[in-house]
């Protein structure tokens, strides 16, 4: 009986050692995993946020590129027919959109979709306008129509600027 009471005496203190120092080593372990998890976040987060920032500066870019005001006086020429009109302003609309198709990836599907609604708004305004003049008439025509339909109707270009403005903020 007086060698198992030694015996203990001399295994207990050491199992209570082991035990924790496994423990200390664990939690430092852990520790350790965390930090480099935290380091991994900061640093794929200094890569991706300048990267974000410029998807939503080129959708603020490509809204402004197809808001009516700019789009006409880029794609109206002199002589111009209002059918011709109405085809370019749509194939200048649709080819904007594809340019930035990929910034979908960057932003929120609430910012997307805005962005989308937009430009199909668009479209349909002067799809709209163009079906009211005839394809021969002068592209001026088919401008004043749109413009004057901007002003009556909201907007949907702003719109879809200050949701993207507002999301924005939160990478700033």
């Amino acid at each position: 009986m007086y060698t198992i009471i030694e015996i203990l005496k001399l295994t207990i203190p050491g199992v209570i050692v082991f035990f924790t120092a496994f423990y200390l080593i664990k939690m430092f372990l852990k520790n350790e995993s965390e930090k480099r998890k935290d380091d991994l976040r900061a640093q794929n987060q200094k890569i991706t946020t300048p990267i974000k920032v410029q998807a939503y500066e080129r959708l603020v870019l490509f809204l402004e590129r197809i808001n009516p005001e700019s789009l006409l006086l880029r794609t109206q020429t002199p002589h111009m027919q209002a059918g011709q009109l109405h085809s370019d302003l749509l194939a200048t609309i649709r080819a904007e959109f594809e340019h930035n198709l990929s910034q979908q990836i960057y932003v929120s599907p609430a910012c997307w979709l805005a962005v989308k609604r937009a430009k199909e708004t668009l479209i349909t305004i002067i799809n709209e306008e163009a079906a009211g003049i005839a394809a021969t008439a002068p592209a001026h025509t088919l401008s004043a129509a749109i413009l004057s339909r901007m002003i009556t109707q909201k907007n949907p270009i702003p719109i879809a600027i200050d949701a993207l403005k507002i999301e924005a903020q939160g990478f700033i």
